[in-house]
């Protein structure tokens, strides 16, 4: 995906695919669910996302400098942490206000953000104080805290990919492989451990910044023995399936996750060599041109991102309430198709709302005669 162009649609499709796949997981009850990637791969749509958003950030960041200067790039950048920081204040308030109206009728589903909203109300003060030190993580609101930690690196990681992208990855790497003992230094609330550990996943964003600042696919491709790579991200994806399908366990500990198991990234890994092949010979930007839509969610990610956390937590305690918590299939298809209808329409409905609530520039006299 490299080129002049600084806007790809191949990435918009993904980041709103990635998006509407991120809501369906989240509802215990999906039947699209069954067939989304963490159910044959050891790793999940959140990889995705997170590389995703390095090679989103990457590019955004060398179009900004190339246009205006470093110096504009870094400070833009800077500020997107706060903006990323709002939304996850707005995510987590979302997240209580929703358990808070939910809960009396659908009390028992099991992701509403129960305990939380006891300690809100218990302790109100110290609980806000709580989530704005990022102690206090409500439901799918966790994975935002990172990403203000990775635009606030973006300064440094961004020239060092372009200039030493050696030293950038061996550093992302040693930080990773030390990640489980930092997580433990992470502030939290009752010793809860953070869903993502920042200074795993950073491996992952420093990944998608790689990719899109150096030619890497391009290179290997491009050689006459390239060709076994390919082949071997096929075997791997083979061979972590069977081992996904038939020999893991059904619940796996959650530090395999947390911390960004080698595994996970092994997996991914694989799963993009391939999936640039396709890429590559057009395959993706087709897609992308006949389903504008899923661009369309991809584009207003951040947005999404926060309704699709709302979207899935209310459909999920409903349909949880619904069936007892048991698979229905028919009940479970519905549950599908209207969480993913309102993701889609969420950019459809925030353009006109936005075109509302702009004030008009005011006209001057001689416009006005």
């Amino acid at each position: 995906m490299q080129g002049k162009s600084q806007r790809f649609a191949e990435l918009d499709f993904f980041r709103g695919l990635v998006l509407l796949v991120i809501v369906v997981d989240h509802i215990g009850g999906s039947m699209l669910s069954r067939f989304t990637l963490h159910a044959f791969a050891l790793n999940d749509a959140a990889e995705v996302f997170v590389f995703l958003g390095g090679f989103a950030t990457a590019t955004a960041y060398a179009s900004l400098a190339a246009r205006q200067s470093e110096s504009v790039a870094r400070g833009r950048f800077l500020k997107r942490s706060l903006e990323i920081y709002r939304a996850f204040l707005v995510t987590a308030a979302l997240m209580l206000l929703a358990s808070f109206v939910l809960r009396p009728f659908y009390g028992s589903a099991p992701n509403l953000a129960t305990g939380d909203l006891d300690s809100l109300l218990s302790a109100p003060v110290a609980s806000i104080a709580d989530i704005l030190l990022l102690k206090r993580q409500p439901y799918l609101a966790a994975v935002l805290p990172m990403y203000a930690f990775f635009a606030l690196a973006v300064p440094v990681m961004l020239p060092l990919a372009r200039t030493k992208p050696w030293l950038l990855l061996g550093a992302s790497v040693v930080l990773w492989a030390l990640a489980p003992q930092i997580v433990d230094y992470l502030p939290s609330v009752d010793d809860n451990l953070w869903d993502f550990n920042p200074a795993a996943w950073q491996l992952m964003f420093v990944l998608g910044i790689l990719a899109r600042c150096q030619p890497i696919y391009q290179r290997v491709t491009s050689h006459r023995f390239g060709w076994v790579v390919s082949a071997a991200a096929l075997a791997v994806v083979a061979g972590l399936a069977y081992y996904k399908l038939f020999v893991l366990p059904a619940v796996i500990d959650s530090d395999f996750k947390r911390n960004l198991a080698g595994a996970r990234i092994a997996n991914f890994l694989a799963i993009a060599w391939l999936v640039a092949h396709l890429v590559r010979h057009g395959v993706v930007k087709k897609l992308a041109a006949r389903l504008p839509w899923i661009g369309a969610v991809g584009r207003d990610g951040m947005v999404c991102f926060v309704a699709g956390a709302v979207i899935s937590l209310v459909v999920d305690s409903v349909l949880f309430t619904l069936t007892g918590g048991l698979i229905d299939v028919p009940l479970g298809l519905a549950a599908d198709a209207v969480a993913i209808s309102m993701l889609l329409a969420v950019p459809q409905l925030r353009r006109p709302l936005m075109h509302a609530i702009t004030p008009k520039p005011a006209l001057d006299a001689r416009s006005a005669r």
